[in-house]
């Protein structure tokens, strides 16, 4: 008899459908939430007997767990831990432990990736193209693959993934992986993807109008208040506003903090680890903990959301050779233009700044990092150009 306990996410889920596919009846799965894990591992060692196999998946325990299962091991027990997380490497030390972040080829893994390894290599399962398109799709969506490979394939997995229950999506993955030679989407699930998208497009037009920005730990941070479509809002709104270090996505519902990054040069998961959570370097979590809570809620509530940059401008344009204007809520104008093929220089309500800056966006970030500066519209751009140009003629008589 086997027993699988693993994480509620569709990575998590995808180790249940291998489990399945492996096992069928053999197997009892039980997806958790990281706070939920250590009392389904303290179950099993007080209840379970030691015919049966623990694999634990996408999760890692806590310390007096890891110690138990342990214990466990070495008194005949049976148990396998498969993870991916950087914050879960210690467990390698460990006969029963395999953590790999990355594998020999450069890739990152996932738990579903890890596991049908496991499972394949140990003859438990047929290797399978259909599956293998399956667990490869998870795995690009799990670290953000998709994205670098144009891969809307695993985004839509994942979306389908949050419109069924976990027990829906099971039975829709375990019947077609068994049935079919090609992994695809059936018309009516590629219908209601399509309708999805819209919707997505949707709420994150309107939660960037309510991001707000804060320093917090040496990082610039955005926050934005959202219970859904944590990954791509996250994405949408890292990429919209390039010079925020992460963007933090609270759910004051569930009682936790998603954290996402564009940047390579960011780790997220060193932020969530400051609050007893962990993750991948681009995309983390932790519980919205006393400390959590005031950093990001209590003392950013009061903020006023970041202005948007004009959208639809013909002549403000960023990066141009003539000069790209922006304004604060202080109304002031900040100017930022070339000075030569190497310098980018700015004027502060036509007062020129000492600091330069070696591209536009570097100069950019400085101003919406420290000035909250917002792209204006065309119109503003024009009457801003009249104004010198008036100026200009006064002072030369």
């Amino acid at each position: 008899m086997y027993k699988l306990l693993s994480h509620n996410d569709l990575d998590g889920v995808g180790c249940g459908v291998l489990a399945k596919i492996a096992f069928g009846k053999n197997v009892k799965v039980r997806y958790n939430s990281i706070s939920t894990l250590d009392r389904e591992v303290e179950w099993f060692l007080e209840n379970e007997d030691k015919e049966t196999f623990l694999f634990i998946t996408d999760l890692s325990v806590n310390e007096d767990n890891e110690k138990r299962i342990d214990q466990f091991y070495q008194n005949g027990g049976k148990v396998q831990l498969l993870d991916h997380h950087k914050t879960a490497l210690h467990f390698n030390q460990y006969d029963w432990g395999h953590v790999v972040v990355e594998d020999d080829e450069g890739h990152l893994t996932s738990a579903t990736s890890l596991f049908y390894d496991y499972l394949i290599s140990r003859q438990l399962m047929e290797p399978s193209k259909p599956v293998a398109e399956f667990v490869e799709l998870v795995r690009q969506y799990d670290t953000w693959e998709w994205e670098k490979n144009d891969n809307h394939h695993a985004q839509r997995l994942n979306a389908l993934f949050f419109l069924l229950t976990i027990e829906e999506f099971e039975e829709k993955m375990i019947h077609r992986l068994t049935s079919v030679e090609h992994f695809d989407f059936d018309e009516f699930e590629k219908k209601i993807l399509d309708m999805e998208e819209d919707k997505i497009e949707r709420y994150i037009r309107r939660k960037r109008r309510e991001l707000v920005q804060t320093q917090a730990g040496g990082y610039f941070a955005g926050i934005v208040y959202a219970e859904s479509y944590h990954s791509e809002l996250g994405n949408e709104l890292g990429k919209e506003y390039p010079h925020l270090d992460y963007i933090a996505i609270l759910n004051i519902g569930g009682k936790r903090i998603g954290f996402r990054t564009v940047h390579d040069h960011i780790d997220v998961s060193e932020v969530a680890g400051q609050f007893g959570g962990g993750g991948h370097a681009k995309a983390s979590g932790c519980s919205l903990n006393e400390e959590a809570f005031k950093l990001f809620v209590t003392d950013t509530f009061h903020l006023e959301p970041l202005k948007e940059d004009a959208r639809r401008n013909r002549y403000n344009l960023k990066r141009s050779a003539f000069g790209t204007l922006y304004e604060n809520r202080m109304e002031q104008h900040f100017f930022l233009y070339p000075a030569n093929d190497q310098v980018w220089e700015v004027t502060e309500n036509n007062m020129k700044i000492e600091k330069t800056f070696k591209s536009f966006e570097e100069g950019e970030s400085y101003l919406k990092r420290t000035y909250e500066a917002w792209l204006v519209r065309d119109d503003v751009f024009v009457n801003y150009l009249m104004e010198q140009i008036k100026a200009l003629k006064e002072t030369n008589g």
